[in-house]
């Protein structure tokens, strides 16, 4: 199993997601965070199950969908790093991911 790393970017993505939806229901923010956390956890242990991410169609960056969100990482040698969550309504700008 890979150990996954999340970047300050996804934090604070997850963060600001979380707390627009608190502004209508901190049930369904909390509810939204469990979900993301629990993704994640399935890409640990399956790290290649997520695809390829197309604006950037390289191996090991990938991506798995929860709703209308997209949970970006990329596939290191040692671990997984969760690069950004993002709403897929967003064009994906690839400078602001790929580092």
């Amino acid at each position: 199993m890979a150990k996954v790393r999340w970047t300050l970017q996804a934090v604070d993505d997850v963060d600001a997601i979380a707390s627009y939806i608190a502004k209508d229901s901190t049930h369904y923010a909390q509810m939204f965070a469990v979900k993301i956390f629990e993704s994640v956890l399935q890409i640990e242990n399956f790290p290649e199950a997520g695809r390829v991410v197309p604006e950037i169609n390289q191996q090991n960056m990938r991506e798995i969908l929860l709703g209308n969100y997209r949970i970006i990482y990329r596939l290191k040698d040692d671990f997984i790093e969760i690069l950004t969550v993002y709403h897929s309504s967003r064009l994906l700008n690839k400078n602001t991911i790929v580092t």
